[in-house]
């Protein structure tokens, strides 16, 4: 198993011996949107905006034009970068420098780097509200979550979450963060008009990923012992557990594609991918209740969705494919075979084509939905870790 590495010696716990997904963003919620995907019979207009990859190794963020398909010249964005977030009017990409304790950001319409700021040690995750207005940055060694003005790009005073903070995600009204504490076996939600964090809610052991229904009414927290608890997040009380395969987290997720939670636009399904057990589990958010976990490939690391929310592709990594699953029946279908270590995944907004970075390979492949059949391989930087693409 790959370890990224910053995590290479890093002090081993239950799930800190690897460092990631996505998003969108901390455990980011994966949105089935109801938006209609192309049909296969579609002529081919192509689909709009750029891929940013993130390369751990090389310290540079490839960007792939999506109408094209091909890498442009690689950002140096400096050492170790891991997660990346873009903003939603597409104008900005942000990268979390993971041993320099900065945040880059990177202009979309020139592909040029800015001046790094500054943030708390060990920066990993990041997720940016709804309004585009400020990006929080999850420092895992300081404890702290950075709060980041986009307009000025300054960094503004950092706000003490619990021990090991894992995961971030942000309600769809943008009123909440809630960050996933993996050492305090918490979750804490922080006010974004104020940027003060409230009372800590306990969850269980080691939380490490995060998502929120598309009504922004339930957080739903996954724990390495197996269990998913749901958060009211009128009022910050936890619903009963659920119990899913037990599922060793050995990363935290970010940005789109790096995921291990994703949400029907509908709110009435949620997926939770175990990573020891090798399956994803739907639950249905009326009765908080698991359904049959669905068998997938070795270690699954992302979730990405078609923008019509009719098939969630799983990648996995020990079993270098990608499995796409029919949300309608919750059935998986034959097994995609990529490259080498797929770390994260991401799919265009039309829903034509998968995005799947493969760390080991140092490559990106594309899978189109169409037909479910994997195209080229795109070369991109040493050690790729995340993607994200533009609106």
């Amino acid at each position: 198993m790959h370890f990224p590495a910053p995590y290479q010696g890093f002090p081993m716990r239950t799930h800190i011996t690897r460092a990631l997904c996505a998003a969108t963003a901390g455990v980011a919620l994966v949105s089935l949107g109801s938006a209609g995907a192309a049909s296969a019979a579609d002529a081919g207009p192509v689909h709009p905006g750029t891929a940013y990859v993130v390369n751990q190794d090389s310290g540079t963020v490839t960007p792939i034009r999506t109408a094209t398909d091909k890498a442009g010249t690689a950002i140096n964005v400096k050492t170790y970068p891991y997660a990346i977030a873009v903003t939603p009017n597409g104008k900005t990409a942000y990268v979390t420098n993971t041993l320099l304790d900065t945040v880059t950001p990177i202009q979309v319409a020139t592909n040029t780097a800015g001046k790094a700021i500054n943030v708390g040690e060990d920066p990993q995750v990041i997720a940016i509200t709804p309004n585009g207005k400020t990006a929080y940055v999850v420092n895992v060694g300081s404890g702290t979550v950075t709060p980041i003005t986009t307009a000025t790009g300054k960094a503004g005073k950092a706000i003490n979450v619990g021990s090991f903070p894992w995961a971030i995600a942000v309600t769809p009204n943008g009123k909440t963060a809630y960050v996933a504490n993996s050492g305090s076996g918490t979750v804490t939600p922080i006010g974004t008009a104020t940027n003060t964090a409230g009372q800590a809610i306990t969850v269980g052991t080691d939380p490490s990923a995060i998502a929120i229904t598309p009504n922004g009414k339930t957080a739903y927290v996954l724990t390495t012992g197996g269990t998913v608890t749901p958060i009211r997040t009128a009022t910050n009380k936890t619903g009963q557990a659920i119990k899913i395969p037990y599922s060793t987290t050995f990363a935290p997720s970010s940005s789109p594609g790096q995921v291990l939670i994703a949400s029907t636009p509908n709110g009435k399904t949620v997926y939770v991918a175990s990573q020891s057990a090798g399956t994803v589990t739907p639950i249905r958010t009326a009765t908080n209740t698991a359904g049959k976990a669905i068998k997938v490939g070795t270690d699954p690391f992302g979730i990405a969705s078609t923008p019509n929310g009719k098939t969630v592709y799983v990648a996995s990594q020990d079993s270098d494919t990608v499995t796409p699953i029919r949300t309608a029946t919750n059935t998986a279908g034959k097994a995609i075979s990529v490259g080498n270590l797929p770390w994260a995944i991401a799919i265009t907004p039309n829903g034509k084509t998968v995005y799947v970075v493969n760390n080991g390979s140092g490559t990106v492949t594309l899978i189109g939905t169409a037909t479910n059949t994997a195209g080229k391989a795109i070369n991109v930087g040493l050690a790729p870790v995340s993607i994200a693409i533009t609106p």
